[in-house]
């Protein structure tokens, strides 16, 4: 059952819009301001600070919650993913490791059903963010290291540049980069056995971050771009 349950309920998950809905529960249209993203980013900018945060978490859960699972109900004999629980066992398909690449797909596809349900949310006109907070969380869920690589690399360009477009795409290109590179330090390019879906995942995800992220490079080639400024204190 969790072989196709899984890649559904991230879908349905990934759908939330939690932007639009933040936005509407203080009386704001949140696709009528800034940028007209229902993301973190303009949620941040239009309602507030604890609320772009807020609205960040759970666009990130919205990817972790379902990869989690499925990592843990999907299984592969004599593997073990870093965020699998013991006591979830019991409830787990086990594939050989003849089918691991199946196990992996799996996984990839829950993780990219919940990015495509952010991204084309049915109950928003099968429209929505730019699914950078989703495709963290499933990532997290994913390859938790890699994670770590791919904050610092955005936090330094956006401490470097203030635009948080930029930032996004330039971890986006990344990834791919530090998912083959994490195969490699883990030994598993050289006995063959390394995650084939992930790193086609990983180049998927970062083309499809980066796509739908087409207006902001016109308005950084135009110098139009929103940046990140503080605030002098008066």
């Amino acid at each position: 059952m969790q072989l196709w349950l899984c890649p559904l309920l991230a879908f349905l998950l990934g759908s939330i819009p939690f932007g639009l809905l933040i936005a509407k529960a203080k009386g704001i249209d949140i696709r009528k301001h800034g940028s007209g993203n229902i993301g973190a980013t303009n949620v941040l900018r239009t309602v507030g600070k604890k609320y772009g945060i807020t609205c960040l978490i759970l666009d990130a859960l919205k990817g972790f919650i379902p990869v989690f699972i499925a990592v843990n109900l999907i299984r592969i004999e004599g593997r073990n993913q870093q965020l699998q629980i013991d006591d979830l066992a019991a409830w787990a398909t086990v594939f050989p490791a003849s089918k691991a690449m199946l196990a992996q797909t799996l996984h990839i596809l829950t993780g990219l059903l919940a990015i495509l349900g952010h991204n084309y949310s049915p109950w928003v006109g099968f429209k929505g963010g730019k699914g950078i907070a989703t495709s963290a969380g499933v990532l997290l869920a994913l390859m938790p290291a890699g994670v770590a690589i791919l904050m610092i690399v955005f936090l330094i360009t956006f401490l470097v540049t203030r635009y948080v477009s930029l930032a996004s795409i330039i971890a986006a290109a990344t990834l791919p980069l530090v998912t083959i590179w994490g195969s490699w330090h883990h030994g598993r390019i050289a006995d063959g056995t390394w995650n084939k879906p992930l790193f086609i995942f990983s180049v998927v995800i970062g083309i499809l971050a980066i796509w739908k992220h087409r207006t902001n490079i016109q308005r950084l080639r135009a110098g139009t771009e929103n940046r990140f400024v503080r605030k002098s204190k008066a």
